[in-house]
């Protein structure tokens, strides 16, 4: 562990070191291994860090088979001295900030409610935790994120300390360890005491804040999103860009924005209703005047018409006259919208019609003796298609 500078002193943001090897990996990807390093590798939930070595930028950092990997954009050309070393500092306090905030809230709802962790992620956008309930109430929320915020305001120290398997049984942890050796507590005395490989500030103070934000039941647990620290104010900032940009478009106060959105969502179905209707009598009214034109056969073709509306249309003819066929055509752009039917005096077959007319467009479609619809490629015109389905019916 003397190499690994991020468990010496998790502040370190510059330091110098010898490489050891510069190699590519299997996806010939450059990387080098230091004599000593303070990067981070990705492990326990937290991702890795970033920064730059003798001006090339850090990519990626891994541990593996022991050794730590620090993945580069391009090579280091001079490996036979001691490199310069930097971390990209905020980074890394914004993953010790998210990383503490986690145990801090694991630890709330477990002392609170005795739902325990079982799962945790740290992305660049979004934190969450998965608790083992299949249940979780806003009362139960807001306590366990103000006692959350209770241990963040008192400021309690963090201390870090490497144990044996044998001296585990000193400390209740919250949870099992999965090491056997080299293990590593990471404790908020008098409440969380946690095996865990990960970065951390000295006190409970430097999480600043932490934010429930949402959450969601996903099969037998309840997946939590929360922030802390800098992301609490950035989520503010955003979700307060949006609110004032609201109460401008909306001319209402922030404490009326849900009354006056309910409103307008409730009035733009009433409204979408009403277009509806409108259109169902815009559609019989056409229906009729079709009837009246055409002598049992009614055939049309349309331009920009969705199948449904052509669906429609021809159950409201056929629905008037039991001797009328209809044969509709629609085309839209460069595809063919088919729809044909027949009133309960016709016996033509319109499933068998559709069948003969699909081939001829590369097209899907089915339906039923009395009615039958489908679609296909625009290879002909949809005049063409039209006086193929009316001979055909002939």
């Amino acid at each position: 562990m003397n190499n690994k500078l991020f468990y010496q002193d998790a502040y370190i943001r510059t330091f110098s070191a010898r490489i050891l090897k510069q190699e590519r990996d299997e996806a010939d990807q450059w990387y080098v291994v230091l004599n000593q390093t303070a990067f981070y590798p990705t492990g326990g939930g937290q991702p890795h860090d970033t920064g730059v070595i003798e001006d090339e930028r850090v990519i990626n950092v891994e541990e593996i088979n022991g050794h730590i990997r620090h993945y580069l954009e391009t090579p280091i050309q001079d490996t036979d001295r001691e490199v310069s070393c930097t971390i990209d500092w905020e980074r890394r306090f914004d993953h010790m900030q998210q990383h503490t905030g986690q145990h801090i809230l694991s630890a709330a709802f477990e002392k609170l409610y005795d739902y325990n962790t079982v799962g945790f992620h740290l992305g660049s956008d979004n934190l969450t935790i998965d608790l083992e309930t299949e249940t979780l109430t806003v009362e139960e929320v807001e306590k366990a994120e103000e006692l959350a915020n209770k241990i963040i305001l008192e400021n309690r120290p963090i201390e870090v300390k490497w144990v044996t398997e044998e001296e585990l049984a000193q400390y209740p942890l919250r949870k099992e360890t999965k090491v056997k050796e080299n293990i590593r507590l990471v404790i908020i005395p008098g409440f969380d005491y946690n095996g865990c490989g990960g970065t951390h500030p000295t006190s409970t103070g430097e999480v600043s804040a932490i934010k429930i934000l949402d959450w969601e039941r996903q099969k037998k647990k309840v997946r939590l999103q929360f922030a802390c620290g800098k992301r609490v104010l950035h989520q503010l900032g955003k979700k307060q860009k949006v609110l004032q940009g609201l109460t401008k478009l909306l001319n209402a106060p922030e404490i009326e924005m849900e009354q006056v959105v309910t409103r307008l969502l409730d009035n733009g179905k009433r409204l979408e209703k009403e277009l509806e209707q409108a259109q169902d009598r815009l559609l019989q009214y056409e229906a009729n005047n079709l009837a009246v034109t055409h002598h049992q056969i009614v055939a049309e073709h349309f331009q920009n018409r969705t199948i449904q509306v052509l669906q429609k249309l021809a159950r409201y003819v056929i629905a008037q006259d039991p001797m009328a066929v209809v044969v509709f055509v629609a085309t839209n752009e460069n595809r063919l919208q088919l729809v044909c039917g027949c009133g309960s005096d016709r016996n033509e077959d319109m499933k068998q019609l559709m069948a003969e007319i699909l081939p001829l467009i590369n097209g899907k479609g089915g339906g039923n003796k009395t009615f039958a619809q489908g679609g296909g490629e625009a290879l002909v015109s949809g005049e063409q298609i039209l006086q193929h389905m009316v001979t055909l019916i002939r």
